[in-house]
């Protein structure tokens, strides 16, 4: 969710999820699961300078519009 507005380095990620969610992730935790999401082609990354740069692919974004009605339904039913 965070990557679809704009493409973040993993250390970035982490600061995001403590600043939006209120909890601070493992610190190679960011790093693990964005190497699972590239393998299943959910995110993409590219090196610039010296930073790894991921951002979200067109898979990635219909998996999160699922998910999404996934939870809203969910949400609906209880």
């Amino acid at each position: 969710m965070l990557l679809k507005k704009k493409s973040l380095h993993a250390w970035d990620l982490q600061d995001l999820i403590e600043e939006q969610f209120g909890f601070t992730p493992g610190k190679i935790t960011p790093y693990r699961v964005l190497y699972r999401l590239e393998n299943d082609g959910f995110v993409k990354s590219e090196q610039k300078e010296r930073r790894r740069m991921y951002e979200i692919t067109a898979k990635g974004e219909k998996e999160l519009k699922k998910a999404k009605l996934y939870y809203k339904g969910l949400i609906e039913f209880f």
